[in-house]
């Protein structure tokens, strides 16, 4: 394969206070000679890129998790690609397929300790590893299992259902044998999460009845996995059973909120002896391996229905593919595909 003169990168432009704008990022053209792997690294060519909620995060410059992302800076992201050149003593070679976090650009040099090859069982496809075996479905998995204990029986609502994190939940959900209630943004997402996943009930929170709907149909719910934060969560706090639990893992609503609303209804916590916590998938980084061996059988079982939302047209694509995630655009995880992926053999795992 012939190497380009230059290529292409995505960097931070400025800080939105509210919605992302134009402006936010900038593309850059850099020569691609600038890019040599040094020892113990690799250079990778982006096949795919993952957009996900968090990057709102990312670039506020306020103290989380991780650090915000730098003006001047590479934007922010898990990928996946192929290891087209490698430094002395790489532990890689040309053509391995890896994922990792190098951000919104097409070719980077990356230190063998930032990637993990990939190994593709049967039933497993390499974009599985943006989605059910990557952060959404980790997220679901340790929040529904760590933060929510969730036990058969019990009324599992979720937020954010048609999204990458929702849809996993929803399925983990049903597989421990709970009642599964979705909350999605329209009627046609409603419909396909009561009918391809099965849930019991899918509410579209934009009606004007979906309070009484959602009231009506689920009474009071054992296990809330939040994904959207604000007047949904203040709702559904008024309709815990007693020692609810409810997973804090993401405010979707507020993200592009210099000012989000506080909770008014968060007594009610006390009264029914509920927990609120949140929680990042990193912490449980050891249990991973775990994880990801039961989430692949899920997907090979057809227990785990995956689904992608793919934005074609290469790296450029990022910037005005991220505010649908924040605007309802999206059904299913959401990626850009960035070049071609090269033809793997599946491992008989």
């Amino acid at each position: 394969m012939s190497r380009p003169t230059h290529y292409k990168r995505v960097v931070l432009n400025s800080r939105p206070e509210g919605d992302i704008e134009p402006g936010t990022f900038r593309t850059e053209v850099v020569p691609f000679s600038s890019l040599k792997p040094g020892k113990g690294e690799a250079l990778v060519r982006c096949t795919w890129l993952s957009l996900d909620p968090a990057m709102r995060g990312y670039i506020r410059d306020t103290r989380s998790y991780l650090p915000p992302v730098k003006i001047g800076e590479v934007m922010r992201a898990l990928g996946l690609g192929v290891v087209i050149e490698t430094g002395p003593g790489s532990k890689f070679k040309v053509g391995d397929y890896v994922s990792g976090p190098w951000g919104w650009t097409e070719y980077a040099v990356m230190k063998d300790s930032a990637l993990d090859k990939l190994a593709i069982p049967q039933g497993v496809e390499p974009l599985d590893y943006l989605n059910v075996l990557g952060i959404a479905g980790l997220t679901a998995y340790f929040g529904l299992k760590k933060i929510g204990d969730l036990k058969p029986g019990e009324k599992l609502v979720v937020s954010g259902a048609a999204g990458s994190v929702g849809l996993v939940a929803c399925q983990l959900g049903k597989a421990a044998g709970a009642k599964v209630y979705a909350i999605a943004g329209s009627d046609d997402k409603c419909r396909w999460l009561e009918k391809e996943l099965g849930v019991e009930k899918a509410f579209n929170y934009k009606s004007p009845s979906f309070y009484p709907d959602l009231k009506k149909n689920v009474g009071y719910l054992d296990v809330y996995f939040d994904n959207v934060g604000g007047e949904i969560l203040d709702f559904l706090l008024t309709r815990l059973n007693k020692d609810a639990r409810i997973i804090l893992c993401g405010a979707i609503s507020a993200y592009n909120s210099s000012k989000p609303k506080g909770l008014q209804s968060y007594l009610n916590l006390i009264s029914q002896r509920a927990k609120i916590q949140g929680f990042i998938y990193m912490d449980y980084a050891s249990e991973y391996p775990a994880a990801i061996a039961e989430l692949s059988e899920g997907l090979r079982s057809g227990a785990i229905t995956r689904k992608f939302h793919i934005v074609e047209g290469g790296i450029e694509q990022a910037p005005k593919a991220l505010p649908m995630l924040f605007s309802g655009g999206n059904t299913g995880k959401l990626v850009v595909k960035v070049s071609e992926e090269p033809k793997l053999a599946k491992s008989k795992l």
